[in-house]
């Protein structure tokens, strides 16, 4: 049986794992979906996977349609996680960006997209 939680420990949201983030992770994109990835190695040992969700506020003016695209981003995450573990590891932080002004019309657009990402970096 699969595990459906987004629990407290997957999320990221320590300041210090989001800038090593920023600092050594690599882009990867997939139509208007973007993520960044930091993979655990011995330098950098990390203790499980994290993943958070941002939204630009210059896409998205209104706090409304952020929150609705952030819903969206990790409802996939949530849904999908084996799929994602699987193309990019058992530990690995990760931070998943919407990177287009206009809002996703379904679910299963992002959904979509999320899996053509995966997809992607497994054959990579």
């Amino acid at each position: 049986m699969t595990n459906f939680k987004y629990p407290r420990a997957e999320k990221l949201k320590k300041k210090t794992e989001i800038t090593l983030l920023f600092e050594k992770g690599k882009w990867r994109s997939c139509g208007n979906l973007r993520i960044i990835l930091l993979k655990d190695k011995p330098a950098l040992p990390l203790e499980s996977a994290r993943f958070g969700v941002s939204v630009s506020k210059r896409y998205f003016k209104k706090a409304v349609h952020r929150n609705r695209v952030k819903r969206l981003l990790r409802e996939c995450y949530r849904l999908n996680k084996d799929l994602f573990k699987e193309a990019f590891g058992e530990k690995t932080v990760a931070m998943m960006f919407w990177a287009s002004p206009e809002m996703p019309a379904k679910f299963q657009e992002v959904e979509e997209q999320f899996k053509k990402l995966c997809q992607m970096q497994k054959r990579a």
